[in-house]
């Protein structure tokens, strides 16, 4: 039976440009089964969910559960969950943790800093990452005390989308593949959703934040170890969360037309969308308001500076974007030109 990442395969569908946008993760340990929209149908409390869900919007951060492969009982007992939260700017990515036992601490946030990448906003605990400490308990009824963090200062982390209650694919192929890097002592965990379906196997990476689909165990271990030097594999790359869809596409056409792989050497800025010339009713949706294309600039840590110009266009033939879903036409980004901007002046001494 023909699944819509089949479909995305068969078509070739380009990778770049397809990344989720965020600022910061925030990401909740969460065992036991998960709903389609498992913030609001998991063992998590709905309303802590729904109540995550609302600080986090318009704020940069993006929330997702997480937990370890394998079987998982669907138990309700009080449990120590792990938290991880990550910003991913280049030059100004960071990832920190805490365990808590009630996600309601999580809502004590100033969520807007979060996004921003206040790292200030996440109280220091004087413990190791993940170490099971336990915080003062809290009289019944009282709001769950904040959580204390710890700079996470362990090896690069792997997600693979495996939720199949939000689609098929991401349980077809997104499972086996977290079973086999968890069985190769892999630091993974499966991740609720991180879009893009039809991508499956898909995969974030942090602490920088670069999306991957289309993963197999080998290419994972690829980026992992990639990433342990700072690094970045392009190939298979969706895009870096922080930047937008056009800035995710701009960023990998440099690195591939300079060959330039450190994590942090780029960043996008003026993203432009261009003025239409010939729009037609079918591209409307999936073109930007008043525009058929984009311009973006990327600068590199040197000084030096590129202009990079995107079409964006629907794909065709139309093809599901999600499993059951009706055909669609996603938005897809091709490489114009990329044209070296002139240096800019040395700053006055």
């Amino acid at each position: 039976m023909s699944t819509c990442a089949t479909s995305s395969r068969e078509l070739a569908e380009p990778l770049a440009g397809t990344a989720a946008t965020a600022r910061t993760w925030l990401l909740i340990e969460q065992t036991g089964p998960w709903g389609a929209k498992a913030l609001t149908a998991s063992h998590l409390d709905p309303e802590v969910g729904r109540a995550l869900e609302r600080a986090a919007e318009g704020t940069g951060v993006r929330l997702a559960l997480i937990r370890r492969p394998g079987r998982h009982a669907d138990r309700r007992l009080p449990t120590r969950q792990r938290v991880i939260a990550a910003h991913t700017l280049p030059g100004r990515s960071w990832m920190r943790t805490t365990q808590v036992s009630d996600p309601a601490a999580l809502l004590a946030l100033d969520f807007a800093a979060l996004g921003a990448g206040d790292v200030r906003v996440l109280p220091l605990a004087t413990q190791r990452p993940f170490a099971p400490w336990a915080p003062p308990a809290s009289p019944p009824g009282a709001p769950a005390a904040p959580a204390r963090w710890s700079p996470y200062e362990g090896e690069p982390l792997a997600f693979v989308c495996t939720n199949g209650k939000r689609d098929r694919c991401c349980a077809l192929l997104g499972r086996p593949l977290a079973a086999e890097l968890a069985a190769s002592a892999t630091d993974v965990w499966e991740i609720t959703h991180i879009g893009g379906h039809r991508f499956s196997p898909t995969l974030l990476v942090l602490p920088y934040g670069y999306a991957y689909g289309r993963a197999t165990a080998h290419s994972v271990k690829e980026v992992l170890a990639s990433a342990r030097r700072g690094r970045v594999v392009a190939d298979g790359a969706r895009g870096r969360s922080a930047w937008d869809r056009p800035g995710q596409a701009a960023d990998l056409a440099v690195r591939r037309h300079t060959g330039e792989d450190r994590a942090d050497a780029l960043t996008v800025s003026d993203v432009l969308a261009q003025p239409a010339r010939h729009a037609s009713p079918a591209a409307h949706d999936a073109a930007p308001a008043n525009g058929s294309g984009w311009t973006v600039t990327v600068t590199h840590a040197d000084g030096r500076a590129w202009r990079v110009l995107l079409s964006q266009s629907p794909s065709d033939p139309p093809r599901p974007e999600s499993c059951g879903a009706a055909l669609g036409t996603p938005a897809r980004f091709e490489v114009v030109s990329i044209h070296p901007l002139p240096a800019a002046p040395p700053a006055a001494g």
